[in-house]
């Protein structure tokens, strides 16, 4: 079939692109179908402290998801460059879930424990004094704001809501955790234990 027929025929160009958006939906949807253990958690992921929720939301506050993905691709490059790829059962308590598609700073996905406390620190707050070819802008504002955690327990209850099994214990608790703890902390803490989960199931 030669491209002027196609294009000459608003009918057969528009049900030639419905065949091929189903065969690519299908391609993508049915695996997915047979994968029954896809949306439960891999074994080890557990809803995220309060400090470290504190620290989650002020990475996507502060827009460092922009430039940073959160998701391994399942190539080799990406794997030996990472480690293992991401699974859909190290996300499920991600709401929203950080994936992302651009990366001008490297994927963070398996970030946990990679480096120490005060190398994260030393590099939120001057990103260059860790690594001198970085364009990341420096965060020195968190060392200097205390973590808000007043708004902590409602934001675990709205997580509840829509599946994360967090109890009336631990969002009781919630404010206390944080109370005298800085935003370099939180998100320090947030950090640290991305991507650990699988690291010790595999």
């Amino acid at each position: 079939m030669q491209h002027p027929m196609v294009e000459r025929r608003i009918g057969l160009m528009g049900l030639l692109i419905v065949l091929v958006i189903s065969v690519g939906g299908l391609v993508e949807i049915l695996p997915l179908l047979g994968e029954v253990d896809a949306g439960k958690p891999v074994e080890g992921v557990t809803p995220l402290a309060p400090l470290a929720l504190a620290g989650r939301d002020l990475y996507i506050r502060d827009g460092c998801h922009v430039c940073h993905t959160q998701m391994v691709r399942p190539l080799r490059a990406e794997t030996e460059r990472y480690g293992h790829y991401s699974v859909a059962g190290e996300s499920v308590y991600e709401h929203p879930f950080l994936w992302g598609s651009k990366r001008t700073g490297p994927d963070l996905a398996r970030v946990g424990a990679r480096y120490g406390d005060d190398w994260h620190r030393t590099h939120l707050l001057n990103p260059r004094d860790v690594v001198p070819e970085s364009n990341m802008p420096a965060f020195p504002w968190l060392a200097a704001s205390q973590v808000d955690g007043a708004t902590l327990p409602a934001r675990m209850r709205a997580l509840r809501s829509v599946g994360v099994p967090y109890t009336d214990e631990d969002i009781a608790a919630a404010s206390a955790v944080v109370e005298g703890r800085t935003e370099m902390d939180a998100m320090v803490a947030y950090l640290q234990q991305l991507g650990t989960a699988l690291k010790t199931k595999r």
